[in-house]
């Protein structure tokens, strides 16, 4: 599970195993593998590293990181 926030600032725990995809519409939204969708104040790039973060603590620090930011390709 991750932490984020709602526009409103409440926060509140996702199973990121359940995430399918998540973009910038302009407000960032998860779409779920259950048909939800989830408005967040997080940018994409937040989210990917808050589920890379907690990959690494359940899979071990040899998990993968992320070598540069999207915008710098």
């Amino acid at each position: 599970m991750i932490y984020v926030s709602r526009l409103n600032g409440k926060t509140f725990a996702v199973n990121c195993d359940l995430i399918e995809f998540v973009e910038a519409t302009p407000n960032t939204v998860i779409s779920m593998t259950t048909g939800k969708k989830i408005v967040v104040a997080e940018s994409i790039d937040e989210v990917i590293v808050k589920i890379i973060e907690y990959k690494k603590k359940v899979f071990g620090k040899d998990y993968p990181t992320i070598k540069y930011h999207r915008n710098e390709v």
